[in-house]
């Protein structure tokens, strides 16, 4: 199929974005959905009118039955948005004519005294609002995978690495709670940003509510707005319906009331920049270590396995780890359309032009990329193939040599902290470059004659039994 001017060819079915694909973010903030949200704001704009007598109910009841996506053009809309540089103006003449044919002594009331940004900022705050839901879904079932994991190999030895090479051991348990530990925080950073952090907008033209007012004023539930006492006691009034306003819409949206509008104040926007960003690179941080550990040469790990998943197209041996390095592209895009979002902060005057249209894309992206990211995550966290006798083998590549900082520590009292240093190193180094067992090279030591036997070194040189405070760290992390 051909790309044409409208129809199913312009559809973006992430064929360039395999990690949202077919994921229940993507239908949570496809182009329908926003517009749904879109036309839900419109709605509970409405109603929280109504409720302030400004509004006939009827006409309420009749915008909230209008309102639904599938009775607009989506595709009109959006090729009519580039006239007005925002969705919202054809969408309010749309709906108008969709009120108005079901009763068109309420389509007046579409839209009443708002703004465009009012609407596509709630609009988004509620598609935000319900992919963090499925996002936080997603991360509790990996952190209860991760959580038995832990508990499961508590004790499993490994080789701890550091800049690539292996430091000192570790456990497989000690790992699976860290990578629990990052998906909490992300998971406690997304519901702040949940409970507290996504407001309604409500400024009107110019951040004033002036429309909404006006409108109150005209259909007498305000007094005219003067000079003088009078002036004051009216303004006193604006106040309290503006206030008034703010709640009944944050109540019937579910988002947050807003102190100030925030047509050019983008907190709500950076907030859940960071938090997306934080939570890409909380999943990324185990999908690059999942990449790491499934190696050939390491074998540690590997993903659940799949019919057909993995396959190469040149090469019929290998399996790829798909699952991972889908995760991981999802978490090197997101923090850099995170950023693009915070920069959206420098929006001049009252109204941005420019910053404000920018965030739509980079926010809609960062949602169901972080969304994609973390349903894959829960299938490989409750799948993963953990293989202890490969860690095990791995653990003795070197001979002894990952416990170096052990016999420091153990010969000290022997022969000094200076000497059993240097003995360490010495002895490390004809072990490597030998391929004798390290604890073999130690015995052979005149210095250590008569005080530390073979048995008591080769102890001491089993990485298995030099874990350090793993498990009581793994206890405190996975059953507090």
């Amino acid at each position: 199929m051909t790309a044409t001017s409208g129809g199913a060819a312009l559809v973006d079915a992430g064929l360039l974005s395999p990690v949202r694909a077919g994921t229940p973010v993507e239908a949570a903030v496809c182009d329908t959905a926003w517009l749904q949200a879109m036309l839900d704001a419109e709605a509970a704009l409405a109603r929280a009118q109504a409720r302030l007598g400004v509004v006939p109910k009827e006409a309420a009841r009749a915008v909230t039955a209008a309102a639904r996506a599938e009775r607009l053009d989506l595709r009109g809309l959006a090729v009519a948005s580039r006239e007005t540089a925002n969705p919202v103006v054809g969408l309010v003449r749309a709906l108008t004519e969709a009120v108005a044919h079901d009763d068109p002594a309420a389509a007046e009331y579409v839209h009443r005294g708002s703004t465009s940004q009012d609407i596509l900022d709630t609009g988004a705050m509620l598609v935000a609002a319900r992919a963090l839901r499925l996002v936080r879904a997603d991360l509790g079932r990996s952190a209860t995978a991760l959580a038995a994991l832990a508990r499961e190999h508590r004790d499993t030895p490994m080789a701890g690495r550091t800049l690539a090479l292996q430091a000192v051991p570790t456990t497989f348990g000690l790992k699976a709670a860290g990578w629990r530990k990052l998906l909490l925080d992300a998971d406690r950073r997304l519901e702040r940003v949940l409970t507290e952090g996504l407001p309604v907008s409500l400024g009107g033209a110019a951040g004033t509510l002036s429309g909404y007012l006006e409108y109150a004023r005209i259909d007498g539930f305000l007094g005219a707005q003067g000079g003088g006492a009078e002036s004051a006691g009216a303004g006193a009034d604006a106040g309290r319906y503006a206030d008034a306003l703010v709640r009944a819409f944050a109540d019937e949206t579910g988002l947050v009331p807003s102190a100030l509008p925030w047509h050019a104040l983008r907190t709500p926007l950076a907030d859940l920049a960071g938090a997306l960003a934080f939570t890409a690179g909380a999943l990324g941080k185990i999908a690059v270590d999942v990449q790491s550990l499934t190696r050939t040469e390491v074998g540690e790990v590997t993903e659940p396995a799949a019919e057909g998943r993995g396959s190469s197209s040149a090469m019929p041996h290998k399996r790829n780890p798909v699952l991972a390095t889908l995760i991981r592209s999802a978490a090197l895009q997101v923090p850099v359309m995170a950023a693009g979002l915070t920069q959206c902060l420098i929006a001049e005057d009252e109204r941005s032009g420019g910053a404000w249209h920018a965030e739509w894309q980079l926010l809609r992206e960062c949602l169901r990329l972080t969304g994609g990211a973390a349903h894959t995550a829960v299938e490989l966290t409750t799948g993963l193939v953990v293989r202890p006798e490969r860690m095990r083998e791995n653990l003795g590549l070197l001979g002894g040599l990952l416990v170096s900082e052990r016999l420091s520590a153990a010969l000290a009292p022997v022969v000094g902290k200076a000497v059993a240093r240097r003995m360490t190193s010495e002895a490390t180094a004809r072990a490597a470059e030998s391929g004798l067992p390290l604890h073999a090279v130690l015995a052979a030591d005149p210095r250590l004659a008569g005080a530390v036997d073979e048995k008591e070194l080769a102890g001491l040189c089993d990485p298995a039994d030099y874990t350090g405070a793993a498990g009581a760290l793994v206890d405190r992390a996975v059953d507090p």
